[in-house]
Protein backbone atom coordinates (compact mmCIF):
# COMPACT_ATOMS: atom_id res chain seq x y z
CA UNK A 1 0.00 0.00 0.00
CA UNK A 2 1.34 3.56 -0.63
CA UNK A 3 2.60 5.51 1.97
CA UNK A 4 1.04 8.61 0.44
CA UNK A 5 -3.20 8.62 -0.49
CA UNK A 6 -4.56 10.45 -3.16
CA UNK A 7 -7.34 12.83 -2.41
CA UNK A 8 -9.77 10.81 -3.84
CA UNK A 9 -9.14 8.30 -1.12
CA UNK A 10 -8.95 11.10 1.30
CA UNK A 11 -12.44 12.17 0.73
CA UNK A 12 -13.87 8.64 0.46
CA UNK A 13 -12.42 8.12 4.00
CA UNK A 14 -14.03 11.19 5.76
CA UNK A 15 -17.23 10.46 3.92
CA UNK A 16 -16.77 6.63 5.25
CA UNK A 17 -16.66 7.99 9.10
CA UNK A 18 -18.64 10.88 8.81
CA UNK A 19 -21.48 8.69 7.67
CA UNK A 20 -21.03 6.25 10.32
CA UNK A 21 -21.53 8.91 12.71
CA UNK A 22 -24.62 9.93 11.10
CA UNK A 23 -25.82 5.85 11.48
CA UNK A 24 -24.69 5.90 14.99
CA UNK A 25 -27.06 8.85 15.54
CA UNK A 26 -29.71 7.62 14.23
CA UNK A 27 -29.54 4.28 15.63
CA UNK A 28 -29.58 6.14 19.41
CA UNK A 29 -32.61 7.99 18.40
CA UNK A 30 -34.43 4.89 17.62
CA UNK A 31 -33.45 3.06 20.57
CA UNK A 32 -34.66 6.32 22.62
CA UNK A 33 -37.71 6.28 20.66
CA UNK A 34 -38.18 2.31 21.36
CA UNK A 35 -37.94 3.55 25.30
CA UNK A 36 -41.24 5.36 25.27
CA UNK A 37 -43.83 3.04 26.02
CA UNK A 38 -47.83 3.76 25.70
CA UNK A 39 -50.77 2.91 27.53
CA UNK A 40 -52.91 -0.01 25.85
CA UNK A 41 -56.30 0.88 24.35
CA UNK A 42 -58.77 -1.88 25.14
CA UNK A 43 -61.59 -1.53 22.13
CA UNK A 44 -63.87 -4.33 24.00
CA UNK A 45 -64.46 -1.66 27.01
CA UNK A 46 -63.89 1.63 25.56
CA UNK A 47 -64.34 4.98 27.51
CA UNK A 48 -67.28 5.64 28.62
CA UNK A 49 -66.83 9.32 29.93
CA UNK A 50 -65.29 11.83 27.90
CA UNK A 51 -62.33 14.24 29.48
CA UNK A 52 -64.70 17.36 30.30
CA UNK A 53 -66.74 14.76 32.66
CA UNK A 54 -63.90 13.51 34.34
CA UNK A 55 -62.53 17.35 34.53
CA UNK A 56 -66.00 17.84 36.47
CA UNK A 57 -65.84 15.31 38.41
CA UNK A 58 -61.81 16.74 39.36
CA UNK A 59 -63.61 20.26 39.90
CA UNK A 60 -66.09 19.03 42.51
CA UNK A 61 -63.83 17.10 44.55
CA UNK A 62 -61.35 19.17 44.98
CA UNK A 63 -63.90 21.12 46.74
CA UNK A 64 -64.51 17.75 48.46
CA UNK A 65 -61.15 18.08 49.50
CA UNK A 66 -61.17 21.53 50.91
CA UNK A 67 -64.25 20.66 53.06
CA UNK A 68 -62.31 17.51 53.83
CA UNK A 69 -59.49 19.02 55.35
CA UNK A 70 -61.89 21.02 57.47
CA UNK A 71 -63.65 18.00 58.97
CA UNK A 72 -60.85 16.69 59.83
CA UNK A 73 -58.87 19.33 61.47
CA UNK A 74 -62.20 20.35 63.48
CA UNK A 75 -62.58 16.41 64.96
CA UNK A 76 -58.70 15.56 65.46
CA UNK A 77 -57.42 19.49 66.26
CA UNK A 78 -54.45 18.45 64.06
CA UNK A 79 -53.13 19.95 60.73
CA UNK A 80 -54.11 18.12 57.90
CA UNK A 81 -54.17 18.38 53.85
CA UNK A 82 -56.66 16.80 51.24
CA UNK A 83 -55.61 16.73 47.73
CA UNK A 84 -56.79 15.23 44.48
CA UNK A 85 -54.54 13.08 43.05
CA UNK A 86 -56.03 11.85 39.77
CA UNK A 87 -59.81 10.52 38.62
CA UNK A 88 -59.13 7.20 36.94
CA UNK A 89 -61.89 5.54 34.75
CA UNK A 90 -61.59 1.64 35.08
CA UNK A 91 -63.67 -1.66 36.04
CA UNK A 92 -64.64 -2.49 39.12
CA UNK A 93 -62.64 -5.76 38.86
CA UNK A 94 -59.63 -3.55 38.70
CA UNK A 95 -61.04 -1.89 41.98
CA UNK A 96 -61.69 -4.77 44.19
CA UNK A 97 -58.40 -6.34 42.67
CA UNK A 98 -56.28 -3.47 44.36
CA UNK A 99 -57.82 -3.99 47.57
CA UNK A 100 -56.90 -7.00 50.55
CA UNK A 101 -59.03 -9.15 52.14
CA UNK A 102 -58.79 -7.56 55.42
CA UNK A 103 -59.46 -4.02 54.12
CA UNK A 104 -62.70 -2.04 54.99
CA UNK A 105 -65.09 -0.25 52.56
CA UNK A 106 -67.69 2.16 53.65
CA UNK A 107 -70.83 1.91 51.76
CA UNK A 108 -72.99 5.11 50.85
CA UNK A 109 -76.54 5.03 49.19
CA UNK A 110 -77.03 8.03 46.73
CA UNK A 111 -80.77 9.05 46.30
CA UNK A 112 -81.29 10.93 43.19
CA UNK A 113 -84.47 13.28 42.52
CA UNK A 114 -85.78 10.90 39.60
CA UNK A 115 -86.02 8.09 42.34
CA UNK A 116 -84.16 5.85 40.33
CA UNK A 117 -82.43 2.35 41.79
CA UNK A 118 -78.34 3.16 41.69
CA UNK A 119 -75.12 1.21 43.07
CA UNK A 120 -73.95 2.33 46.16
CA UNK A 121 -70.82 4.53 46.27
CA UNK A 122 -67.67 2.75 47.89
CA UNK A 123 -65.10 4.75 50.32
CA UNK A 124 -62.04 3.07 50.92
CA UNK A 125 -58.98 4.61 53.37
CA UNK A 126 -55.61 3.29 54.01
CA UNK A 127 -55.36 1.35 57.65
CA UNK A 128 -52.39 3.41 58.34
CA UNK A 129 -54.05 6.51 57.97
CA UNK A 130 -57.55 5.33 59.57
CA UNK A 131 -55.56 3.63 62.51
CA UNK A 132 -53.77 7.32 62.83
CA UNK A 133 -57.39 8.89 63.47
CA UNK A 134 -59.00 6.56 65.53
CA UNK A 135 -55.85 6.60 68.10
CA UNK A 136 -55.78 10.35 68.25
CA UNK A 137 -59.55 9.96 68.80
CA UNK A 138 -59.13 8.06 71.48
CA UNK A 139 -56.46 10.76 73.15
CA UNK A 140 -53.23 9.55 71.52
CA UNK A 141 -50.94 11.09 69.27
CA UNK A 142 -51.74 9.04 65.99
CA UNK A 143 -47.74 8.82 65.20
CA UNK A 144 -46.11 5.53 66.73
CA UNK A 145 -48.55 3.29 64.36
CA UNK A 146 -47.26 -0.19 63.79
CA UNK A 147 -49.97 -0.64 60.98
CA UNK A 148 -49.37 -2.59 57.28
CA UNK A 149 -51.92 -3.45 54.59
CA UNK A 150 -53.13 -6.48 56.50
CA UNK A 151 -54.28 -4.93 59.66
CA UNK A 152 -57.16 -6.15 61.04
CA UNK A 153 -59.78 -3.36 62.79
CA UNK A 154 -61.21 -4.99 66.50
CA UNK A 155 -65.04 -4.45 67.04
CA UNK A 156 -64.85 -1.23 69.01
CA UNK A 157 -62.06 0.32 66.04
CA UNK A 158 -65.26 -0.16 63.32
CA UNK A 159 -67.52 1.55 65.97
CA UNK A 160 -64.97 4.37 65.74
CA UNK A 161 -64.40 3.61 62.12
CA UNK A 162 -68.23 4.27 61.21
CA UNK A 163 -68.36 7.11 62.75
CA UNK A 164 -64.78 9.06 61.21
CA UNK A 165 -66.39 7.90 58.17
CA UNK A 166 -69.86 9.36 58.58
CA UNK A 167 -68.36 12.52 58.41
CA UNK A 168 -66.58 12.15 55.37
CA UNK A 169 -69.52 10.83 53.49
CA UNK A 170 -71.90 13.32 54.08
CA UNK A 171 -70.17 16.23 52.34
CA UNK A 172 -70.76 14.45 49.29
CA UNK A 173 -74.13 16.36 49.37
CA UNK A 174 -72.60 19.59 49.69
CA UNK A 175 -70.00 19.39 47.00
CA UNK A 176 -72.59 18.45 44.46
CA UNK A 177 -75.23 20.44 45.79
CA UNK A 178 -73.94 23.44 42.97
CA UNK A 179 -75.19 20.43 39.96
CA UNK A 180 -77.76 18.50 41.35
CA UNK A 181 -80.05 17.86 44.75
CA UNK A 182 -79.13 14.98 45.95
CA UNK A 183 -79.55 13.14 49.40
CA UNK A 184 -76.39 10.27 51.18
CA UNK A 185 -77.01 7.91 53.47
CA UNK A 186 -74.57 6.01 54.76
CA UNK A 187 -75.35 2.35 55.25
CA UNK A 188 -72.32 0.30 56.10
CA UNK A 189 -68.73 -0.56 56.80
CA UNK A 190 -67.73 -3.76 54.67
CA UNK A 191 -65.26 -6.18 56.73
CA UNK A 192 -64.84 -8.07 53.68
CA UNK A 193 -64.90 -6.63 49.89
CA UNK A 194 -64.75 -9.76 48.20
CA UNK A 195 -67.91 -10.66 49.63
CA UNK A 196 -69.48 -7.13 48.40
CA UNK A 197 -71.90 -7.74 45.56
CA UNK A 198 -73.41 -4.80 45.02
CA UNK A 199 -71.60 -3.60 41.62
CA UNK A 200 -71.25 -5.76 38.93
CA UNK A 201 -67.82 -6.75 38.37
CA UNK A 202 -68.06 -5.72 34.60
CA UNK A 203 -69.61 -2.53 35.13
CA UNK A 204 -67.22 0.61 34.44
CA UNK A 205 -66.47 3.10 37.37
CA UNK A 206 -64.67 6.29 38.32
CA UNK A 207 -62.09 6.34 41.25
CA UNK A 208 -61.38 9.41 42.81
CA UNK A 209 -58.01 9.35 44.61
CA UNK A 210 -57.23 11.35 47.02
CA UNK A 211 -54.27 11.92 49.70
CA UNK A 212 -54.83 12.93 52.77
CA UNK A 213 -51.69 13.82 55.64
CA UNK A 214 -52.84 13.96 59.13
CA UNK A 215 -49.94 14.92 61.37
CA UNK A 216 -46.98 13.90 59.90
CA UNK A 217 -48.92 10.65 58.50
CA UNK A 218 -49.62 10.20 54.63
CA UNK A 219 -52.09 7.68 53.35
CA UNK A 220 -54.41 7.63 50.59
CA UNK A 221 -58.54 7.90 50.09
CA UNK A 222 -60.41 6.38 47.02
CA UNK A 223 -63.68 7.08 46.33
CA UNK A 224 -65.85 4.72 43.85
CA UNK A 225 -68.37 6.02 41.61
CA UNK A 226 -70.50 3.16 39.76
CA UNK A 227 -71.35 4.22 36.08
CA UNK A 228 -74.77 3.64 36.06
CA UNK A 229 -74.89 6.09 39.32
CA UNK A 230 -72.86 8.65 37.74
CA UNK A 231 -74.39 8.29 34.04
CA UNK A 232 -77.82 9.09 36.10
CA UNK A 233 -76.65 11.85 37.73
CA UNK A 234 -75.25 13.42 34.44
CA UNK A 235 -78.66 13.00 32.73
CA UNK A 236 -80.53 14.87 35.41
CA UNK A 237 -77.61 18.15 35.33
CA UNK A 238 -77.68 18.12 31.20
CA UNK A 239 -81.86 18.16 31.68
CA UNK A 240 -81.49 20.90 34.69
CA UNK A 241 -79.67 22.79 32.33
CA UNK A 242 -81.55 23.10 29.71
CA UNK A 243 -84.59 23.76 32.07
CA UNK A 244 -83.00 27.02 33.22
CA UNK A 245 -81.87 27.79 29.80
CA UNK A 246 -85.80 27.76 28.62
CA UNK A 247 -86.74 29.62 31.92
CA UNK A 248 -84.29 32.23 31.51
CA UNK A 249 -85.06 33.25 28.11
CA UNK A 250 -88.79 32.98 29.23
CA UNK A 251 -88.17 36.10 32.11
CA UNK A 252 -86.02 38.08 29.49
CA UNK A 253 -89.34 38.17 27.01
CA UNK A 254 -91.42 38.96 30.18
CA UNK A 255 -92.31 42.64 30.41
CA UNK A 256 -93.97 45.00 32.74
CA UNK A 257 -96.86 44.39 31.28
CA UNK A 258 -97.15 40.76 31.37
CA UNK A 259 -95.75 40.76 34.99
CA UNK A 260 -98.75 43.16 35.65
CA UNK A 261 -101.04 40.80 33.95
CA UNK A 262 -99.80 38.11 35.49
CA UNK A 263 -100.82 39.64 39.26
CA UNK A 264 -103.99 41.22 38.23
CA UNK A 265 -106.06 38.16 40.02
CA UNK A 266 -103.89 38.57 42.93
CA UNK A 267 -106.33 38.85 45.82
CA UNK A 268 -105.21 41.64 48.25
CA UNK A 269 -107.05 43.12 51.91
CA UNK A 270 -108.64 46.56 52.10
CA UNK A 271 -109.74 47.96 54.97
CA UNK A 272 -111.80 51.37 56.00
CA UNK A 273 -110.22 53.38 58.76
CA UNK A 274 -113.21 55.61 60.52
CA UNK A 275 -111.03 57.24 62.63
CA UNK A 276 -107.85 56.98 65.58
CA UNK A 277 -109.21 57.20 69.27
CA UNK A 278 -106.29 56.96 72.29
CA UNK A 279 -107.86 55.54 75.54
CA UNK A 280 -106.31 54.95 79.16
CA UNK A 281 -106.13 51.19 80.07
CA UNK A 282 -108.53 52.34 82.53
CA UNK A 283 -111.12 53.44 79.98
CA UNK A 284 -110.74 50.18 78.03
CA UNK A 285 -111.08 48.01 80.90
CA UNK A 286 -114.58 49.73 82.26
CA UNK A 287 -115.98 49.81 78.92
CA UNK A 288 -119.54 48.01 78.43
CA UNK A 289 -122.21 48.10 75.86
CA UNK A 290 -123.73 51.00 74.68
CA UNK A 291 -120.57 53.22 75.08
CA UNK A 292 -119.53 55.81 72.59
CA UNK A 293 -116.17 56.52 71.56
CA UNK A 294 -115.52 59.97 70.32
CA UNK A 295 -113.25 59.42 67.18
CA UNK A 296 -112.36 63.27 66.79
CA UNK A 297 -113.71 63.39 63.49
CA UNK A 298 -116.41 65.37 62.00
CA UNK A 299 -119.52 63.41 61.03
CA UNK A 300 -119.22 63.46 57.01
CA UNK A 301 -115.25 63.89 56.82
CA UNK A 302 -113.75 61.34 54.61
CA UNK A 303 -112.42 57.82 55.98
CA UNK A 304 -108.88 56.51 54.69
CA UNK A 305 -108.88 53.43 52.51
CA UNK A 306 -105.63 51.18 53.32
CA UNK A 307 -104.50 48.49 50.94
CA UNK A 308 -102.38 45.33 52.35
CA UNK A 309 -101.83 48.27 55.36
CA UNK A 310 -100.22 51.35 53.05
CA UNK A 311 -103.40 54.02 52.64
CA UNK A 312 -103.94 54.74 48.60
CA UNK A 313 -107.47 56.25 48.96
CA UNK A 314 -109.96 58.74 50.73
CA UNK A 315 -113.67 57.69 50.60
CA UNK A 316 -117.33 58.89 51.80
CA UNK A 317 -118.89 56.28 54.32
CA UNK A 318 -122.16 55.84 52.51
CA UNK A 319 -124.80 52.27 52.11
CA UNK A 320 -124.67 50.36 48.59
CA UNK A 321 -127.57 47.80 47.97
CA UNK A 322 -128.23 48.03 51.82
CA UNK A 323 -124.78 47.33 52.77
CA UNK A 324 -122.25 49.57 54.48
CA UNK A 325 -120.30 50.74 51.53
CA UNK A 326 -117.69 53.54 50.61
CA UNK A 327 -117.09 55.84 47.62
CA UNK A 328 -113.85 56.69 46.56
CA UNK A 329 -112.86 60.18 46.58
CA UNK A 330 -109.54 61.11 45.79
CA UNK A 331 -106.19 58.97 45.36
CA UNK A 332 -103.42 59.24 47.73
CA UNK A 333 -100.63 57.61 46.18
CA UNK A 334 -100.16 57.55 42.55
CA UNK A 335 -99.64 53.82 40.80
CA UNK A 336 -96.64 55.22 38.73
CA UNK A 337 -95.15 56.09 41.66
CA UNK A 338 -95.87 52.89 44.04
CA UNK A 339 -94.12 50.98 40.71
CA UNK A 340 -91.09 53.53 40.69
CA UNK A 341 -90.45 53.06 44.38
CA UNK A 342 -91.49 48.92 44.29
CA UNK A 343 -88.57 48.81 41.42
CA UNK A 344 -86.06 50.54 43.62
CA UNK A 345 -86.61 48.68 46.14
CA UNK A 346 -85.56 45.75 43.73
CA UNK A 347 -82.32 47.19 42.54
CA UNK A 348 -81.45 47.38 45.98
Amino acid sequence: MADVLSQSQIDALLNSMQNSGADEVVEEKKEVVKEKEYKKYDFFSPKKYTKDKLKMLSSIYDNYSRIAASQINGLFRAASEVEVMGVEEQRYYEFGNALNESDVLTIANIDLPDRSSNPPMLMHISPLLMASMIDRMLGGTGMDMSVDMSYTYTDIELALYAKIIKYLVMITKDVWAGYINLDVEFERVEENPSMFQGISVDETVVIIMLHISLGGIDGSMNICMPGTLLSNMFEIIDKTKHLAKKIDAAHLRNTKEDILENIRESKMDIMAQLGIAKLNLDDVYNLHVGDVIDLNKPQDSLISLYIEGQPWFNGQLGVHNKNVAVKIEDRLIEPNKLLEEAEEDVAV
